[in-house]
């Protein structure tokens, strides 16, 4: 009974992690997330 319980958590837990990525993606966070991204490495490598 223990091990069904731990998939259906980890199922609730997934599902829930792709909500939150499509409601994320949906508000334009990932291009948010883009531009950070290229910031910090071009500081990293001193062309910023």
């Amino acid at each position: 009974m223990e091990n069904k319980e731990k998939n259906i958590a980890g199922a609730v837990v997934l599902l829930a992690a792709g909500v939150f990525m499509l409601y994320g993606t949906r508000r334009g966070e990932a291009a948010v997330v883009l531009a950070k991204a290229v910031n910090i490495c071009l500081e990293c490598i001193g062309l910023g």
